[in-house]
């Protein structure tokens, strides 16, 4: 895969998000960033086109979209409101395909299965947690996961443990079928993902990463 120079990103001022856009703009990438209100602090980069509005929204994706070659989402779900994770992905792949742009990256937590997965007993506890406090939002994030299986764009889906908000970037170890780590930096995350634009060795597979 070709390095990517313009990126549109979703939830890039939460958590994980604003790490990610740092370490975009550390690399020099152009990005686009959706947020809901105006006021971020990239607001004076040249190298940021904030654009307002809801990733819902068919229309503001396919804005945000334009002239991009990659697409990075960290949305979070909003508070008191339906689960957001299949019914944003499938908008996203929609307005991509639309658009002829195939590379997509998202992230997901270590509670989604696939086929090709052998969790531990701490996964597989984390798991069942997430699913006795948060059923809807997990089962969302569970067919997010299934839509994303039956696109034939580029697409990768992350699986995280716990995000610690940090400049630190500790090393990252990748599995395809167990979580290898309690923890990821959210600079870690960034950087990780940043390097998936060009590469093609998780294309349209869900990889645990974790700090070690």
């Amino acid at each position: 895969m070709q390095p990517h120079k313009k990126v549109a990103v979703i939830g890039g001022t939460g958590k994980a998000g604003k790490y990610l856009v740092k370490r975009l703009l550390a690399q020099n990438i152009f990005t686009k960033l959706l947020q809901h209100k105006s006021g971020t602090t990239y607001a004076d980069n040249p190298l940021v086109e904030i654009l307002e509005g809801d990733a819902r929204d068919y229309n503001v994706l396919l804005n945000l979209f334009t002239g991009c070659t990659a697409v990075i989402s960290t949305v979070g779900q909003p508070a008191g409101e339906p689960p957001v994770f299949s019914n944003v992905s499938a908008k996203i792949l929609k307005a991509m395909d639309e658009l002829g742009i195939r590379r997509y990256i998202s992230t997901t937590g270590l509670n989604v299965d696939t086929p090709f997965d052998a969790k531990g007993p701490k996964t597989k506890f984390g798991t069942e947690w997430m699913y006795q406090n948060y059923p809807k939002t997990t089962a969302d994030k569970q067919i997010e996961y299934e839509v994303l299986a039956a696109s034939i764009l580029d697409w990768t889906l992350v699986r995280l443990p716990l995000i610690q908000q940090t400049d630190e970037m500790p090393d990252v170890i990748t599995s395809l079928q167990d979580c290898p780590g309690d923890f990821i930096s959210a600079s870690s995350l960034g950087a990780w993902m940043i390097k998936q634009l060009s590469s093609d060795e998780f294309v349209r597979k869900a990889p645990f990463i974790a700090n070690g």
